[in-house]
């Protein structure tokens, strides 16, 4: 009946209840104040410092795995880079055999340095942690002997002072009092020693560790720089002979402004196509009818004037018809080709207005005003010097200060409605891209 199976007995059951029961009691009575504990303030720091280094060797373990992750990943990235080259390195070419023997190095290098991180590295990590789970567990053991070696020296002490004194009692509470103490002074005498020793081997263990780390990645990198040499050497060959071939890269600028100069308005959300220079000029250019003199007629486009002279030649004659075309053709020819310059001597429209006539019409414009444009799309502003723009809007354009920083398919302006409430003209004008807005005439 007392065997309860694999060696363990009901009365070493009830044994360790009971020791259960007595460290709780003791450990209450202690917080409360009415039990004195003992305390080596010694083994508490050598404890303090066991558990930091615990946490700083566990960090560092799982930052080593995190790095030996992305060499592999590298070495995967590598690997993939180095066979798009093979396959684009026709067989033809000179160098193609040295190229296949390069990539092939190339693995192997990135191969062999991830195993010896692991070798050299890794384990001995691993190594050094394996020591701290049996020095932590032997600590709490030795908390609890501590608890059970002041429960016995109470016990004891208790008999001594009572009243009515048993001698058998106190004989068992002494023999327990002196294994109680034997067990816990043989556990923290071996922890005393132990717990410095393994604090003074991390700077050793940190030093090697990195120390590996290092010369393992040097003799990386000197290696690979050999690989991109000889690759270098192999495309510089093939750039030799097929010179002629070649189509340099250019690097982007770096400059903010320069940047500003390469950038190309985006086309508007409908689709609607990004307007080149020529055919945006349109914009600029006044009405067909602010040419023409008093009394003439509306002049036609060369694809109207084309369809109209048929209709021309069956009223009046074949050859009228053609003289009649042939001079509508011209004229609006030559309406269309005025140059850009020409446009600011005409008056142009706007909301029922002449520019250009008296000043006083003027006044409530910015310096420099050309003409009004309106917003056909939403336009989010990308950078600090542009307009952000509604459909509707309506923005006075305005020149460059410096003719030479207009980029193409840009106007420099201000939003009409923010010039009438504010009158700030360098804090509220700014650039926009002027495929996104229509001429208002």
């Amino acid at each position: 009946m007392a065997e309860m199976g694999k060696g363990v007995t009901a009365g070493k059951i009830a044994s360790n209840v009971q020791k259960k029961l007595t460290r709780a009691q003791e450990k209450v009575l202690q917080k409360l104040g009415k039990a004195d504990e003992t305390k080596d303030e010694q083994f508490e720091q050598c404890v303090q410092n066991f558990n930091k280094q615990l946490f700083e060797g566990s960090k560092l373990q799982k930052d080593l795995r995190t790095y030996l992750a992305s060499v592999k990943a590298m070495h995967e990235a590598s690997k993939k880079l180095t066979e798009c080259l093979q396959e684009v390195y026709e067989p033809e070419w000179p160098g193609s055999s040295e190229t296949n023997k390069i990539a092939e190095n190339n693995d192997l290098l990135w191969t062999d340095f991830h195993q010896k991180l692991v070798d050299q590295a890794l384990l001995t990590m691993d190594t050094y942690l394996g020591q701290f789970p049996d020095i932590k567990s032997r600590i709490a053991k030795r908390g609890r002997k501590l608890v059970d070696y002041d429960s016995a020296r109470h016990h004891y002490e208790s008999l001594q002072t009572a009243k009515k004194k048993d001698e058998a009692k106190i004989a068992k509470a002494e023999e327990e009092l002196v294994k109680a103490q034997k067990v816990f002074e043989e556990m923290n005498i071996d922890l005393q020693e132990e717990l410095p020793s393994l604090w003074n081997s991390r700077v050793g263990f940190y030093v090697n560790t990195f120390q590996s780390i290092a010369g393992l990645e040097e003799n990386f990198h000197k290696e690979m720089s050999k690989l991109n040499q000889n690759l270098n050497d192999v495309l510089v060959n093939l750039e030799k002979e097929h010179g002629s071939s070649t189509y340099p890269v250019k690097a982007q600028p770096s400059d903010s402004t320069s940047a500003k100069a390469n950038k190309t308005p985006s086309s508007p959300p409908d689709g609607t196509p990004v307007t080149s220079p020529e055919t945006k000029t349109v914009n600029h250019e006044p009405e067909p009818s602010t040419l023409e003199t008093p009394g003439g007629g509306i002049p036609k486009s060369p694809s109207q004037s084309t369809e109209a002279a048929p209709a021309g030649a069956e009223t009046a004659g074949k050859d009228a018809g053609a003289e009649a075309a042939k001079t509508e053709t011209d004229s609006g020819s030559a309406s269309s080709s005025l140059p850009a310059v020409v446009v600011e001597t005409f008056p142009a429209t706007v909301n029922g207005t002449v520019e250009g006539g008296a000043p006083s019409e003027r006044a409530d414009m910015p310096p420099g005003f050309l003409f009004k444009v309106q917003a056909m799309h939403d336009y989010a502003a990308t950078d600090n010097d542009e307009l952000q723009l509604k459909t509707g809007d309506v923005v006075l354009v305005i020149p460059f200060d410096n003719p030479e920083e207009q980029d193409e398919g840009w106007l420099m302006g201000v939003k009409e409605s923010d010039w009438l409430q504010h009158k700030e003209f360098d804090q509220c004008r700014g650039v926009f891209p002027e495929n996104f807005t229509e001429r208002v005439q």
